[in-house]
Formats: C-alpha cells, sequence, structure tokens
C-alpha cells in the first residue's frame, strides 16, 4: 500500500469525491472530523456507508479520519465506516499508543460483525496535536499491528498551547513546531511506519510546494497530507526515487547480495556499509 500521497475530501462533498477520485493520489481521506459541521456528520456517515460498499474499482486506497476519542463521536463513526471496502482510519487528537490500542479493540468488534478479517482496518495516526501528545510519542513504538503511518498537525496544537502563530516571516515553521516535526519523524521512524508530512496550506503555490517537499523527503519523510487535487502529482514525484536513484541503489543491494556477509564494500570508489545498505534497500522498496 502506496502512502507517498494522501488527499483530504470532506465526507459530505460528492462534487470534491468525484473531482479527487482521479488526482492519481495513493490514499483518499475521507474526513468526518474537521470538515464536517456538526449537523451534517450523521449525513456525512451515510454517504460513505455506501460509497464504501459500493465495490466500485479504484486504484488508491480508501482511508476515513474520524472524530477524535474525547467528542464522544468515534464508536458512530466506526459504526458506519467499517465494512469490506474501507482500507484504514486516520486517528485525530491521539494522546499516546494507548489511544490506538483502544481504537483496535472496537476495530476488532466492528470487523468481526462486519465479516471481514480482524486486523484488515489499518490505522494512521495524527500524533502530535495535544500537549500531552509530546510526551507519549516513544509509546508508539513497538507498534500495534494496525498501525501504518503517523503524521503530524500544528493547527490544533497551536491552539491549545497558545501559539500566536507556528510559522516564521520567511514561511519556516517555528522553533516550537520544528521541534513537533522532528519528534514525529523520530517516533514513526522508531515504530518502523510510513512517515507522512503534515500540510502544505498554500495551494495554489507549486514551486513552494516543491521545495518543501523535496526538503520533506530528503529529511525523511515517506510522503504527505494533500488539501487539493493540484497538488497530488508534485507530491507523488517528490517521494518517488529518481531514476538515477533508483539504479543506484538496485547496484548497492546487488553489489552487498553478490557478497553475504560482508559489511563494507567499494562501488566506484566510494565506500558503503550496512546503513547504506537499509537506505537503499527503503528506495527499492518505494518504487515497487
Amino acid at each position: 500500500m502506496k502512502l507517498r500521497s494522501m488527499l483530504f475530501v470532506p465526507a459530505d462533498s460528492e462534487r470534491k469525491f468525484a473531482k479527487a477520485q482521479s488526482s492519481g493520489a495513493d490514499a483518499l481521506i475521507l474526513d468526518l472530523e474537521d470538515s464536517v459541521a456538526p449537523d451534517r456528520k450523521t449525513l456525512a456517515r451515510d454517504m460513505l456507508a455506501e460509497l464504501i460498499s459500493s465495490g466500485a474499482p479504484r486504484d488508491w486506497s480508501l482511508w476515513v479520519r474520524v472524530n477524535a476519542l474525547d467528542t464522544g463521536l468515534t464508536l458512530d463513526d466506526l459504526s458506519a465506516v467499517v465494512r469490506p471496502g474501507l482500507d484504514g482510519i486516520m486517528v485525530p487528537k491521539a494522546n499516546g499508543a494507548t489511544d490506538i490500542e483502544r481504537i483496535g479493540h472496537y476495530l476488532d468488534a466492528f470487523e468481526t460483525r462486519s465479516g471481514i478479517a480482524r486486523g484488515t482496518v489499518k490505522i494512521i495516526v495524527v500524533a502530535t496535536e495535544t500537549p500531552a501528545a509530546m510526551f507519549n510519542l516513544g509509546s508508539y513504538a513497538p507498534a500495534h499491528e494496525r498501525l501504518a503511518a503517523m503524521t503530524w498537525g500544528a493547527e490544533d496544537l497551536g491552539a491549545v498551547i497558545g501559539s500566536a502563530t507556528n510559522k516564521q516571516s520567511d514561511g519556516d515553521w517555528t522553533q516550537t513546531y520544528r521541534i513537533v516535526r522532528s519528534m514525529c519523524l523520530f517516533a514513526a521512524s522508531a515504530a518502523d511506519v510510513a512517515r507522512i508530512d503534515t500540510l502544505y496550506a498554500d495551494f495554489k503555490n507549486p514551486a513552494g510546494l516543491e521545495e518543501s517537499c523535496r526538503a520533506s523527503q530528503q529529511d525523511g519523510f515517506t510522503g504527505r497530507i494533500a488539501i487539493h487535487p493540484d497538488q497530488v502529482e508534485t507530491i507523488n514525484r517528490c517521494f518517488s526515487p529518481s531514476a538515477d536513484d533508483l539504479a543506484q541503489a538496485k547496484r548497492v543491494v546487488a553489489a552487498f547480495e553478490a557478497q553475504p556477509g560482508i559489511g563494507t564494500l567499494g562501488i566506484d570508489g566510494k565506500m558503503y556499509d550496512i546503513p547504506h545498505l537499509k537506505l537503499a534497500r527503503r528506495i527499492v522498496a518505494a518504487a515497487e
């Protein structure tokens, strides 16, 4: 399951969903949380239930962002959407791995009710949206069997801690949010799950998005949230290895496989060791 690009779509908008399907995104996140008004959540659940059960062919994975546990709406969301055809859910405002374990138990029951195999529905966690969450990032490792990816967010956390802004005058994150971003990257790496960078809000600035995605990929993120279909192509391209990078990674992997048991070897006058091999294997896997 590729998760380079994950496009948010309000669950109550047929028009936006229709457009999103042809965006080229690896995954669509049908949102029941912030983008759906309280008086439309029941309607959105009904629309999602019909969509998931339609059985229509698709070349993208289908995820649903449910409402946070402290809203009292999560069980109603899961009851509506856990059915054959759902690939996973996104859990917002999680405080740590105990929240994922709790939702995992809910999913066990709803999967059994729906006649689908236990563990089918995976989880992506938005892991940095509460102050408590920042102290529990290490709790996600070892990863819950359902945990597929971790991502981070700035807006909800900022509202709680009272920060006036999360951006500097040059558009880069402030020091507080650079720490948040880095800690999520480390936590996802420790749990050995996909590392998804947060959204780039200025969807009318493709050059800025590309620059940001290049930096994100170089830092170690493996994918990114999109908020507009026009962002998807750039995200997919930036989080896919170039032909040259892929060819070199395959050379490194082949060289180590040809000399099993060796820890260091030379290729074209440059020394490679086990960390290089691990990175090369990641690059090859990302292209499959």
